[in-house]
């Protein structure tokens, strides 16, 4: 059974993606309008319901407060799933997050002192600050205001959501 739905926002992009039976309690509370629908279908004794497959929110979303989620998948895309030191593509699989200042050194989990690290680097980085190891950051790591749809997301996207993440 298909278990996600494309989200878009009421200006028709690509907002976040959820699980069907989100989308379904939304559409019952009249806070989306579906745009696609798989063929699937679910079905209750009285009522026969076709999964939606993309939906538009009816009302804009309020801004989250706090900013994005600090989490290794948001460190990734936030980088450009690219090693900081090095510059190679890593994936969600292969790369890891490296502490700038190490927690041994002080240095805490945040987004301002965390970088998207190849396995390489962090262990040639080991226990040391960036300068102490001579390596050179690719950027200053910031925290984001907003992020992209990640390339794990956009690479295994259902066919009917294509053209709803065209940028």
């Amino acid at each position: 059974m298909t278990t996600h739905t494309l989200l878009l926002t009421p200006w028709m992009q690509p907002h976040r993606i959820v699980s069907w039976e989100a989308a379904i309690t939304l559409l019952f509370n009249d806070k989306i309008e579906v745009l696609e629908e798989y063929d699937e279908v679910v079905r209750s004794p009285s009522l026969e319901i076709p999964i939606p497959a993309v939906a538009r929110l009816m009302r804009a979303v309020s801004p989250n407060k706090k900013g994005v989620k600090f989490s290794r998948i948001n460190v990734l895309t936030r980088d450009k799933f690219t090693c900081q030191y090095c510059g190679r593509p890593i994936t969600f699989g292969t790369g890891t997050y490296d502490h700038m200042i190490p927690k041994s050194q002080g240095g805490k989990t945040v987004w301002e002192n965390i970088v998207s690290s190849c396995k390489d680097c962090n262990s040639r980085k080991a226990n040391r600050t960036p300068e102490q190891a001579r390596m050179k950051l690719r950027s200053i790591p910031r925290r984001p205001k907003s992020l992209p749809l990640t390339p794990i997301a956009a690479t295994r996207v259902h066919e009917m959501w294509r053209p709803y993440m065209q940028a």
